[in-house]
């Protein structure tokens, strides 16, 4: 089968699984809910739907850590009802791409079951093994990105394993051909199925350096030995072109602490690796070392500085386009935006500017409404491993506890994953029993029963922006500029293309602001999307009067 760059005309919506549609009674969310909100996702005009995790696992990380990669979790579904989800997608003209879990395995994986057992075990080389130092310490003073240190002791062996995430998540050896091979033997299984690529989770760290030492780095020491290894683009070409490149498939790679001159290698065509990664630099203008926990005043500039950076220095691959996912808290009420009095205008306007760059643009379940961060007041509250994990590690460091009760409710990860609202009954919709993880309290405002209602609301403005992101199909290959990296408030960028500027206007302030268009644009331009009723002088002004976080975008003939 020929592979072709379809990705480059998705629109991808991430589906939590457990947090999208309870279809059974048992407060979790699981496959027969996401086949029952199909219609909903093409009416949407999402063409791509990027799945969770759905994997057997015993959910220490809310299926991060699998069991069984070729089979589905229990709650979820089985197999057959996996299969029956594709086909329904596929009917509906939506591909479908599943989080593929590669650089470790659950410690209930039956591989890691036999690797402890014994130096001597077949398996036991699946995993990375050291012995402790003389002294009794760890093997090395590495920390994980839970906060956490990296090794574990199992006295059958008398060696720690390495975990970069929880106890639960031991590290694969991918320096072991087996390994290679079973994780080809994963891909052929779900692609052959009918799946049609893979989000692959920490796609990075999967090469470590073989000379295992104490790390020096300031932060997350030990990272310069397992982020972007030796041998990560020997790995990942052979994926490539022993597996992937027989499919039409695609794929992107979460990749932490990445460069753009990594993103380069990674994604560009000729070496045949990965389509396209996430990076992280614009989630990082609100803290400090892209440590979410490390809170910093957010400034607008900085926020331009690293789209543009992707925008114009990713020339030879392609970029992604995101504001939410399920391990970053809402974006409403982040980058200096309201979820209060201008939500619904902040949600459009973050919207709008992300949307219409250059890339593949991800859209998060509950994005697409406006959903708010959980606003919990107790930590018992939060069922992530992550936030429980670095409260402890915040409290060893001697913190405030005014700061520790502040980043913990910004930055956990549960800020992204209450359940879907869907209407405004005791349980949104989502179950009719108490789920999983508590719904967000805003529900009776904020649902999409309330949004299907309202022709102004965010739901029906996301619908209107896909529909033009579709019929203007020269936007995906036009050139990117950003007219004002200086301005504190205004992000002005424009895509050109041989026939057509689209001119993208966005006030990131409660301020009234003056902006002018250029005069030779005046009488070209149509105003193709905004997020405030405009009477037609307002829309053809070439002097515009920005009201509080107010969007635009023009499309200006040449």
């Amino acid at each position: 089968m020929k592979k072709t760059n379809w990705f480059k005309n998705a629109i991808i919506y991430q589906i939590y699984p457990r947090s999208f549609q309870d279809s059974n009674g048992d407060g979790m969310g699981d496959i027969r809910g996401i086949i029952n909100r199909l219609d909903y996702l093409k009416d949407l005009g999402i063409n791509c739907v990027w799945l969770s995790p759905v994997y057997s696992s015993p959910q220490e990380d809310n299926g991060y850590d699998i069991s069984d990669y070729k089979d589905i979790y229990p709650p979820f579904g089985t197999l057959k009802d996996f299969k029956e989800m594709v086909d329904e997608m596929h009917k509906r003209g939506i591909r479908l791409i599943m989080d593929l879990v590669v650089n470790h395995t659950s410690s209930e994986h039956r591989w890691f079951k036999e690797a402890r057992k014994s130096v001597d075990n077949p398996y036991h080389d699946y995993y990375i093994w050291k012995k402790g130092k003389k002294n009794g310490k760890l093997p090395t003073n590495w920390m994980g990105f839970f906060g956490e240190n990296t090794w574990e002791y199992v006295p059958e062996c008398d060696e720690y394993y390495l975990h970069l995430f929880a106890k639960g998540q031991p590290d694969l050896n991918w320096e072991n051909p087996k390994v290679q091979e079973e994780v080809k033997s994963i891909l052929k299984f779900w692609l052959d199925m009918g799946v049609d690529g893979f989000r692959c989770d920490v796609i990075n760290l999967i090469s470590k350096d073989p000379n295992i030492r104490d790390g020096h780095e300031f932060l997350l020491k030990g990272s310069k030995q397992f982020v972007n290894g030796p041998r990560l683009h020997e790995f990942l070409h052979m994926l490539n072109k022993e597996v992937l490149s027989k499919y039409d498939c695609m794929t992107v790679g979460e990749t932490v602490f990445t460069t753009l001159e990594d993103a380069k290698l990674l994604t560009s065509p000729e070496r045949e690796e990965l389509d396209m990664i996430f990076n992280f630099d614009h989630t990082n203008t609100d803290n400090y070392l892209g440590i979410k926990w490390l809170m910093r005043k957010f400034k607008l500039v900085n926020l331009k500085k690293a789209f543009d950076k992707w925008q114009l220095g990713n020339t030879t691959g392609w970029n992604s386009l995101f504001i939410e996912n399920h391990d970053q808290r809402r974006s409403v009420g982040r980058f200096n935006t309201s979820e209060t009095t201008y939500r619904k205008e902040s949600a459009k306007l973050l919207a709008t500017m992300y949307f219409f760059q250059k890339g593949t643009p991800f859209i998060y379940e509950g994005q697409e409404i406006g959903m708010t961060n959980a606003h919990f007041t107790s930590l018992s509250q939060y069922q992530d491993t992550e936030t429980h994990s670095i409260y402890k590690t915040l409290k060893k460091m001697h913190l405030p506890k005014s700061y520790i009760a502040k980043t913990i409710p910004n930055g956990s990860r549960d800020n992204a994953r209450t359940p879907m609202q869907w209407d405004n009954t005791e349980f949104a919709g989502f179950s009719n029993v108490k789920p999983w993880l508590e719904i967000n309290k805003n529900k009776d405002s904020i649902n999409v029963k309330e949004s299907i209602e309202d022709k102004n609301s965010i739901l029906n403005y996301y619908k209107k922006m896909i529909e033009i992101y579709k019929d203007e199909k020269e936007l995906v290959d036009a050139s990117y500029k950003d007219l004002l990296p200086k301005h504190k408030y205004l992000y002005v960028y424009e895509r050109e293309t041989n026939d057509n500027i689209y001119l993208c206007i966005n006030n990131f302030s409660t301020r009234f602001i003056k902006y002018h268009i250029d005069e030779n644009y005046n009488a070209k331009k149509t105003l193709l999307l905004g997020n405030y009723s405009l009477i037609e002088e307002q829309k053809q002004a070439s002097t515009i009067v920005l009201q509080p976080f107010e969007t635009r975008l023009y499309k200006i003939k040449k």
